[in-house]
């Protein structure tokens, strides 16, 4: 959908026209009868209210409304029809159908009035019923697909957060099991050889000290995400300066204008893993971050001129890459890079697969 002010410049310039070829015709109308100036005054005065409803009608639908149908039943207009059901089209996309169906019963007690009001109001109330009835109908279709968009993009965003927790549990889980396998081997071997062989016994716990450490700071930070309940998304921001700190130079492009939340959501996070996997392996580095986007799908490549290797050691973040990528049915791609380092790139369409 367009932003909004490019919605409202439309309107102004629709409403510009509708008000020209409105005074032109009231124009015709004073040089076939120069006699009835203010006939002409009325009518040149009505050309600019009714493309002022029209205009404004996003910014004040309800208003333009009823200044819409007072032009209308003033019988100075050749197209009351087109500028009551152009205002009462938005009015129904905008606003709820119990709003939309009040501003309908208005439109239709309106041209039952000009049956009694206008000349020849016997033709007038049937068309300008008609137009209003479909102006409604169009405008609650309309309305309808959006809100039935706006709850699937809902839907999209709660499962991509579930499977977000799922695949965390499974990442704290291995985090765990291969954290407290290794210290239960290393405190064997520790035990086994301490009377005899004492520098084996330091080196082992020395590994008991540093697998223990980095185990509780991966617990820690996943139970942090596991106790958020809305899993905000990461702030690119924060993430490239906590990179700086860490001795990687961050080089982004980032470009996520337009995308779905859900989508939105997926993109980040995989940047975030991406980033945070060159900060654990290949710091101090420079990591080039790019997200690029078509009408079609989302480009994502993370490169940096580490020590690369493939896998990486800890390739939790890898798969939890992969995994969002699959969801989404993109393709992914992560090793060393030809010119050294190493290089990610994932590509998600952005239609998520039903």
């Amino acid at each position: 959908m367009p932003p909004r002010r490019h919605l409202v410049l439309l309107d102004v310039f629709a409403g510009l026209m509708l008000a020209i070829a409105n005074f032109a015709v009231a124009g015709n109308l004073w040089l076939a009868q120069s006699d009835e100036v203010p006939t002409m005054v009325l009518a040149t005065a009505a050309a600019l209210l009714a493309g002022t409803a029209v205009a404004l009608r996003r910014l004040w639908p309800r208003t333009m409304l009823a200044l819409a149908v007072a032009v209308a039943l003033s019988g100075t207009l050749w197209d009351p029809f087109v500028t009551v059901a152009l205002v009462l089209y938005t009015v129904t996309t905008l606003h709820p159908r119990r709003e939309s169906a009040t501003a309908l019963a208005l439109c239709l007690t309106a041209a039952a009035a000009g049956a009694l009001w206008l000349p020849a109001g016997w033709a007038f109330a049937p068309v300008a019923a008609l137009f209003a009835l479909l102006a409604w109908l169009i405008g609650e279709l309309l309305r309808e697909r959006r809100t039935q968009a706006t709850d699937l993009a809902a839907q999209q965003a709660r499962q991509i957060r579930l499977d977000e927790r799922l695949r965390i549990a499974r990442e704290l889980h291995d985090v765990v099991a291969h954290g407290m396998g290794l210290i239960a081997v290393k405190a064997a071997v520790a035990n086994f050889v301490a009377e005899t062989r004492p520098e084996e016994t330091r080196a082992a716990l020395r590994v008991i000290e540093t697998t223990s450490k980095e185990a509780l700071a991966e617990t820690r930070r996943l139970l942090s995400v596991l106790r958020t309940d809305d899993l905000r998304p990461p702030d690119l921001d924060e993430l490239f300066a906590g990179a700086r700190e860490a001795g990687v130079q961050i080089e982004a492009t980032v470009r996520l204008d337009d995308l779905p939340e859900a989508l939105r959501l997926t993109v980040l996070r995989i940047v975030q893993e991406a980033v945070t996997n060159v900060i654990r392996h290949a710091a101090p580095a420079t990591c080039q971050v790019r997200v690029t986007g078509t009408d079609e799908a989302v480009t994502i490549e993370v490169t940096d001129n580490g020590p690369g290797g493939d896998p990486r050691p800890g390739g939790h973040g890898l798969t939890g890459i992969r995994e969002r990528v699959a969801l989404y049915e993109g393709d992914f791609h992560a090793g060393p890079a030809p010119d050294g380092g190493f290089h990610l790139h994932a590509t998600l369409p952005r239609k998520r697969p039903s």
